[in-house]
């Protein structure tokens, strides 16, 4: 298994490369500049602001200079965010991310996995029918449509949670931010699950446990629900990536100072070094995230075991 895990992470940097590499060129041929909108500065002035930051060079020395710097683990300073890092910054926002990301799947996985197992067991039944229309709409609404009517039902009509704010993590400024990101994974997971559950619980295996007489809460708990979570666990894997990285839209609603409102800043004022940052560290997240899910594939199907 640490060899497996080693060939993975040793053939994920050819990956990383390819995706820095476009990412560099795509900010630096969009219109506009990381310093246009600022007043009107005297040509040597503004010449030696781009010399500062290596940006009067061509673009590939551009390119070179940063891999270069890349290899020492220096993300380069922030171009609108004075006297900070990008690491600096990234670091300051992963805390409120992963917080609210984290807490955002773990609750949609459970809810996601008991919601599909139920319907899966009462297929094409009353139960199934009303939970499936539950996700359905849950996948139709997106989060920039749910979070500001449950802003504005417990936030304004009943004054129950704050409306936003972060509030030093405090579990009170949790609560709709974290509902706003999981009720969208909810719908995709119970979906994927009910899907799954049903074709394992017609499979071969299935049907010789019920022969020998197991209870079907047995069978259930016992048997199909490990082969049912392989595509869940795949899903898993980015869904995570992407709700603890990519949860712009919900930090900005709930102004909560995250790795995504960062991303959003950058990426409008043509900030390239925390654009590029945040990128890089969001690949990296999704590739460690694919490598856990191909160990936990392991233990759930002993078929898929990688010997050594």
């Amino acid at each position: 298994m640490f060899t497996y895990i080693t060939k993975r992470l040793l053939a994920a940097i050819p990956t990383l490369l390819i995706i820095i590499t476009i990412a560099f060129f795509m900010m630096r041929i969009a219109p506009g500049g990381p310093f246009d909108a600022e007043r009107q500065l005297p040509p040597e002035i503004e010449a030696n602001i781009l010399k500062a930051y290596d940006l009067d060079k061509p673009l590939y020395q551009q390119y070179f200079i940063y891999v270069g710097n890349l290899l020492r683990f220096d993300f380069g300073p922030s171009y609108k965010f004075r006297d900070f890092s990008v690491t600096e910054l990234i670091l300051t926002g992963l805390p409120a991310s992963l917080q609210i990301g984290g807490m955002a799947i773990l609750i949609a996985a459970l809810i996601g996995v008991s919601l599909g197992t139920l319907a899966a067991l009462y297929q094409n039944q009353k139960t199934d029918y009303a939970i499936m229309g539950v996700a359905m709409t849950g996948i139709a609404i997106p989060n920039f449509v749910v979070a500001p009517i449950l802003s504005l039902v417990f936030g304004v009509y009943l004054s129950w949670l704050p409306v936003a704010g972060w509030g030093d993590g405090s579990a009170r400024n949790l609560v709709l931010p974290v509902i706003s990101l999981a009720l969208p994974q909810i719908a995709y997971i119970s979906r994927l699950t009910r899907g799954s559950m049903v074709e394992v619980l017609h499979s071969n295996y299935i049907r010789t446990a019920r022969a020998k007489g197991l209870r079907e809460r047995l069978v259930v708990v016992r048997h199909a629900i490990k082969g049912a979570l392989l595509p869940v666990v795949s899903y898993l894997g980015p869904a995570a990536a992407a709700v603890t990285t990519g949860s712009v839209v919900i930090e900005s609603i709930y102004d909560i100072p995250g790795v995504g409102r960062y991303f959003v800043n950058a990426a409008l004022n043509r900030d390239y070094p925390l654009v590029m940052g945040v990128v890089i560290f969001y690949a990296t997240l999704i590739i460690i995230m694919n490598l856990i899910v191909d160990v936990i594939y392991s233990f759930l199907d002993p078929k898929l075991r990688v010997n050594g």
